[in-house]
């Protein structure tokens, strides 16, 4: 299964691309908002992990096109975000599927947290038991 990780920070982006990649999933990644609906066109993944404050277009701004485009609009967006949990609902009704708060914790143990999200919304325990 192909993930798109949409993230400004080289190193959250590569941490989330090397727990993934480790976890059996593809892992394309984007480091702005127009990168990222470009790859999300192009490449339909089979889930989007985006982080909200992006350069060029912002996160809730890609969130929304990705809805509007009927390529686009079934996948699974989980939002990344270091802003409080209180914007969750907003993002849940703007198609988000799920929330993940940014956390020392995201990327303990090799990315558990995220992997374990990531399985939770594809519906299977682990990548590699396809």
């Amino acid at each position: 299964m192909k993930i798109l990780v949409v993230e400004d920070s080289k190193f959250l982006r590569r941490a989330s691309e090397l727990a993934l990649g480790r976890a059996g999933y593809t892992v394309i990644t984007a480091g702005d908002g127009d990168a990222a609906l470009k790859m999300a066109q192009d490449q339909i993944p089979s889930l989007i992990l985006l982080d909200m404050m992006l350069p060029k277009l912002s996160g809730l701004e890609v969130l929304r096109a990705l809805k509007l485009d009927a390529a686009t609009k079934n996948i699974p967006v989980i939002i990344l975000t270091g802003l409080s949990e209180r914007n969750s609902e907003k993002l849940l009704q703007e198609g988000a599927t799920s929330y993940l708060e940014k956390s020392d914790k995201l990327m303990e143990k090799d990315g558990a947290v995220l992997i374990q999200a990531v399985a939770q919304v594809l519906g299977k325990a682990t990548a590699s038991s396809s």
